[in-house]
């Protein structure tokens, strides 16, 4: 039986639309499939209008005549608060990936490779090291807040469709603003909220900016449960609207859907938010959309700016994150961790949600049970002198042993993020807000 090919003998064309790199095997003398072979070797360039897709260098003329995003990009430079790459970060002057600011997971995955074996071990003990360091307080935190029992016993909308894993996911990232003080419960109802919201007081909040707000349905929560009267709506992509139509019928709500790349938002220039108390909300900010939006909310604050209260960002897919847009560089070098360690850190995160260590381990809410459960398997442990490659060495690891690595990759990436928070005048923490068996992505960044 033929052995199956491995990764790196996998077509190097990238996907923007699913974030990775074509599956399909190469072909002899290419580093591409017979389905992209023919179609790139420097013909294709990104779309002046939008890069997330290429297009033919001999159709670029016809092709941004009629992009489909043409119309959408001419909106958006009309609008006071688009601002180019505003959130993107700075790409630092050496660029070793070369002329690409995108680092691919076949990059990261090259880098990883072409470590050599003692390397590779260090990068692990460093990994071990800085965890056991920073990574002791994260709290189960898996709350239900009286607030939202009309939603956990479905006395909502019909329309707007019920599912009870992200009711609790949602329930328990605003559980968790409350505890944290940001967010307040009515008294008797929400009906109460929303008829006196001139009465607030000064440090309540009265707004709402969800990133990565898809169809709005932990907004929609938010404002049923404790009477929000200003949503802000961020999502560049296109959803249909059922959230949407449901808080416009609300009455003292405004409503604003902001279709734009939160890399592009300045949040500064939304007129209706100018010394407006607001919170920032994001369920599943995936890979570099938390980093930016935490720049958007953080960096440029003036006495005109909206007044961030608190926010609570649940953050996954790690294994998307990028140097350029990190929000904490500095503390990750600071940690020994450099650029290249960073990326294969990154690409090490998405051992922690791999099925295989899914059916082993049902249930598990805890990297500590994890840990116990790896050490158990220390007699497979890998050794430097019985390795002849990175590559060797990482099919040998247990996938125990690589799911622990993965997850305290993702809480390290976390961590940077919730110190830059605290270093920006929040108090923060990171808390598992539900559990594991619910979502393997169980993080969430809370500040107030």
């Amino acid at each position: 039986m033929e052995a199956k090919s491995s990764n790196r003998n996998r077509c190097s064309f990238w996907l923007p639309k699913k974030k990775r790199s074509c599956a399909n095997s190469r072909i002899d003398s290419s580093v591409f499939c017979g389905n992209h072979s023919q179609r790139l070797e420097g013909e294709w360039i990104p779309c002046p209008i939008d890069p997330s897709h290429s297009v033919l260098q001999e159709n670029l003329e016809g092709h941004v005549k009629r992009c489909p995003l043409l119309k959408q990009t001419v909106a958006l430079s009309g609008q006071s608060f688009y601002q180019k790459g505003i959130n993107a970060g700075q790409e630092e002057e050496d660029k070793k990936m070369g002329s690409c600011s995108v680092v691919t997971s076949e990059m990261k995955r090259d880098l990883l490779y072409s470590m050599s074996v003692s390397k590779f071990l260090q990068l692990i003990k460093k990994i071990d090291d800085v965890h056991g360091g920073i990574c002791k307080d994260i709290e189960d935190s898996y709350l239900s807040p009286e607030a939202c029992n009309i939603w956990f016993n479905k006395e909502i909308d019909r329309k707007i469709p019920f599912q009870e894993k992200h009711v609790l996911q949602q329930g328990s990232i605003l559980g968790n603003l409350e505890k944290f003080g940001v967010l307040k419960k009515c008294n008797e109802n929400v009906g109460c909220c929303e008829s006196n919201v001139e009465e607030k007081e000064d440090n309540s909040v009265s707004a709402v900016v969800e990133f990565g707000a898809g169809r709005g349905y932990l907004t929609q929560m938010l404002a049923d449960c404790y009477g929000i009267n200003k949503v802000y709506l961020v999502e560049r992509k296109s959803y249909k609207l059922k959230a949407d139509r449901s808080l416009r019928q609300k009455e003292n709500l405004v409503l604003e859907r902001m279709r734009i790349d939160i890399e592009d938002l300045n949040l500064n220039a939304v007129e209706s938010l100018h010394g407006v108390p607001y919170v920032a909300v994001g369920k599943h900010l995936c890979g570099p959309a938390t980093d930016l939006s935490l720049r958007c909310c953080l960096s440029r604050q003036d006495g005109e700016s909206p007044v961030l209260r608190g926010l609570a960002i649940a953050t996954c897919c790690h294994h998307l994150c990028q140097w350029k847009s990190y929000i904490n560089k500095e503390y990750i070098l600071s940690l020994g961790i450099s650029k290249d360690e960073f990326h294969i850190m990154t690409s090490f995160t998405s051992w922690a949600v791999d099925d295989d260590h899914g059916s082993n381990v049902p249930g598990v809410d805890d990297i500590d049970l994890l840990v116990s459960n790896a050490k158990e398997e220390e007699e497979g442990e890998v050794k430097d002198d019985s390795l002849s490659s990175v590559e060797e060495g990482v099919k040998k690891m247990k996938p125990m042993e690589r799911a622990v690595l993965g997850f305290k990759c993702k809480q390290i990436i976390d961590a940077g993020r919730m110190k830059w928070v605290k270093n920006h005048g929040l108090d923060s923490k990171l808390v598992k807000y539900i559990p594991a068996s619910i979502s393997p992505e169980n993080t969430l960044l809370v500040a107030g």
